[in-house]
């Protein structure tokens, strides 16, 4: 990865999604890519998550059981401790209005599921990239 956080630590990706292999997959594949990565299965263990970890980027399902993506992302845009975190909407929802319904909840970008692991990368790189501070 070409830019590293402050002290050289990798950003942290918060990955939600309720699929085990597709957790496993995206989390491989950005760890080999140079990120370090933390896994949530629904939308209630993302909240907590992102409140003790504070990722760098989420990457979140919208059909999650316990609590959705669209709530977990109202919630976590909705705190002052989590607002400023992007949230990647990572979702089967291809349909138009789910990506304006993504945005609306508060998603900053939108990824529609499956995507290739590299393209997600870049996605997350392009997020990032973003929201740095200028130099």
């Amino acid at each position: 990865m070409n830019s590293p956080a402050r002290n050289d630590i990798p950003p942290l990706v918060l990955i939600v999604d309720d699929y085990q292999d597709a957790r496993e997959m995206y989390a491989e594949y950005l760890e080999f890519s140079g990120f370090r990565v933390a896994e949530a299965r629904n939308g209630l263990e993302a909240v907590e998550k992102a409140f003790a970890l504070h990722p760098a980027v989420i990457l979140m399902d919208l059909s999650l059981p316990v609590m959705d993506g669209w709530e977990a992302t109202r919630r976590l845009k909705g705190d002052a401790r989590t607002r400023a975190i992007p949230v990647v909407a990572l979702t089967g929802h291809a349909l138009d209005g789910h990506s304006r319904e993504a945005q609306d909840a508060g998603c900053d970008a939108y990824v529609t599921k499956p995507c290739l692991p590299d393209a997600l990368v870049r996605e997350v790189q392009r997020v990032l990239a973003a929201v740095a501070p200028a130099a």
